[in-house]
């Protein structure tokens, strides 16, 4: 178990400290407190207040954060480098590759339609022709007339 008690000093000279006031103990961090508030620079810019805490740090502290900032500056910027000459070659490449591929093989599946469809234009014709010439409509399925012996290509 841990017994709190408060001491008071009674030594003056601890009270000629400039972070010990005139005032009781227990009353003094609200003393201290709105005095140092009346005793900032209100024209003190942030860049003055982080350019103070300079002295702080140890200059060797201070060499390895600027190094490890400079190196990681320099690998974020030759990342960036590489993955930018990437980006260009995929996308280059897809353009002058790709596209015309792309274009190539439209037309060529163009054309397979279209061949497609000339053939069943004239598979049609040809059951039209094979049906009797005095009929309408095409021979019966017994009759000789609808016997093929093959698709026959045109010109032969």
């Amino acid at each position: 178990m841990v017994k709190v008690e408060i001491v008071e000093e009674k030594d003056q000279d601890a009270s000629n400290s400039p972070y010990m006031s005139q005032a009781s103990s227990r009353t003094s961090s609200s003393v201290s407190l709105s005095s140092n508030e009346s005793d900032l620079d209100a024209e003190e810019s942030f860049y003055e207040r982080l350019s103070a805490l300079v002295d702080i740090v140890p200059p060797t502290t201070r060499h390895s954060i600027s190094s490890r900032f400079s190196k990681t500056a320099s690998f974020l910027k030759s990342g960036g480098r590489v993955v930018g000459n990437i980006v260009w070659i995929v996308t280059t490449s897809a353009l002058l590759v790709g596209l015309p591929l792309a274009l190539s093989l439209e037309d060529e599946s163009k054309i397979v339609a279209q061949e497609k469809e000339q053939y069943a234009q004239q598979y049609g014709a040809q059951q039209v022709c094979m049906a009797s010439p005095t009929s309408m409509y095409p021979a019966q399925p017994g009759s000789n007339q609808t016997q093929q012996k093959g698709i026959v290509p045109p010109g032969f």
